[in-house]
């Protein structure tokens, strides 16, 4: 029995996961698909922004991170939260791709509630937002810093609730310290989601301040003209 509950090399060691087949595909060949399709999105994106000429740097590679972003959260995510009960089981390679990743947060192995509700609100709704505000910083939409905003505190809450509940949990979802497991996949990977949303809220902030200040300072001059 003991043997049968450790058959598997996710963590805590006695989570029993009688449907789990082991991965066929290597670790190098699954991060090689997700960082060179990741690398692919980045690299049409910033050609395609820089076409016109009138985007700076900072704002093209924003709406690199969109794209990616846009990417992850609809296919590899969306694969989650639509399979998410046959992972363990499932040889399809995104589920592979989940397996693999479930080394560093056992959660997604074993389907648990709020990875299951916070990935399927992540595919449903950041992921075709994400797409969408690509589409409206390059057709300069009025609403493109309304929708990075939205996008950014959405992924930045999702994120700090996936540590925190974790850290509440008491880190026994991934071998504490792994250099990989832990340290690459579990906090690096998604500390990426605080970090850089960061940023863009308080870009957007900036941006619809100074907006929200034109308006004001035009609808008083109109005011003193009466």
């Amino acid at each position: 029995m003991d043997a049968k509950k450790t058959s598997h090399p996710f963590w805590p060691r006695d989570l029993v996961i009688p449907s789990y087949v082991a991965n066929d595909r290597s670790m190098s060949e699954i991060l090689v698909f997700l960082f060179s399709v990741s690398g692919g999105f980045l690299l049409v994106t910033w050609l395609i922004t820089g076409i016109s000429g009138r985007l700076g740097t900072w704002r093209r590679l924003a709406l690199c991170w969109f794209a990616v972003c846009g990417f992850i959260h609809s296919v590899i995510e969306g694969w989650f939260c639509c399979y998410y009960d046959i992972i363990p089981g499932d040889q399809s390679f995104l589920s592979q791709l989940w397996k693999e990743y479930s080394k560093g947060d056992s959660r997604y192995v074993i389907a648990d509630n709020f990875t299951v509700c916070m990935e399927t609100v992540t595919a449903v709704l950041w992921g075709p937002f994400s797409f969408w505000t690509v589409y409206s910083f390059l057709t300069t939409k009025s609403y493109r810093f309304v929708l990075q905003l939205i996008i950014s505190l959405g992924q930045i809450y999702g994120a700090v609730l996936y540590f925190f509940t974790e850290h509440r949990d008491g880190y026994v979802h991934s071998e504490f310290g792994h250099p990989i497991y832990f340290w690459f996949y579990f906090v690096f990977m998604n500390f990426l989601w605080i970090v850089i949303p960061l940023a863009l809220i308080v870009d957007a902030w900036r941006q619809l301040s100074a907006g929200q200040s034109l308006a004001d300072s035009s609808k008083a001059q109109k005011i003193k003209r009466k």
